[in-house]
């Protein structure tokens, strides 16, 4: 079954919106979501560029953390390491990245992610994520960070 962005952000995901992803799987400690690739993903060498590797294992990590952690509006993630094992794929292309929660305490999750182009291991990513219960605490976070940069 596939989410709607809407369904898994409740204030919409602009980024991921842009990009096109599509969340497939959410719940359980688990997620996975999956992008077709487009020309504008392709670095100098035609091939996906690492950040749009990186984003979508840090998302489906945080995505898997969320629904390990009772009543957690949100994650931020606190540590992210990346391994890349081969170019993730050219235009057309569909990638796939899989975060499940490994371990977690009540407030912090240790996940792990992997993303596949077809039967290819292409990936795999570790991360740490804190739960964020209250989604007015993440906002607050925000506006005071907005308030340190026009100073």
């Amino acid at each position: 079954m596939a989410y709607l962005l809407s369904e898994v952000f409740a204030n919409g995901n602009p980024y991921l919106e842009s990009l096109g992803v599509e969340v497939l799987e959410y719940g359980d400690g688990r997620a996975s979501m999956a992008l077709q690739l487009r020309p504008e993903f392709m670095n100098s060498w035609h091939v996906a560029q690492g950040g749009i590797t990186m984003t979508l294992l840090d998302v489906a990590m945080g995505l898997a953390a969320r629904t390990a952690v009772p009543d957690a509006k949100s994650s931020a993630t606190v540590d992210m390491s990346t391994s890349f094992l081969q170019p993730a794929g050219k235009t057309g292309d569909t990638i796939v990245a899989r975060g499940r929660v490994y371990h977690r305490s009540t407030t912090m999750c240790f996940c792990d992610a992997e993303l596949w182009n077809g039967t290819l291991l292409v990936a795999k990513a570790m991360g740490t994520f804190k739960a964020i219960k209250r989604i007015d605490i993440a906002r607050k976070l925000t506006h005071e960070h907005m308030k340190e940069q026009t100073q």
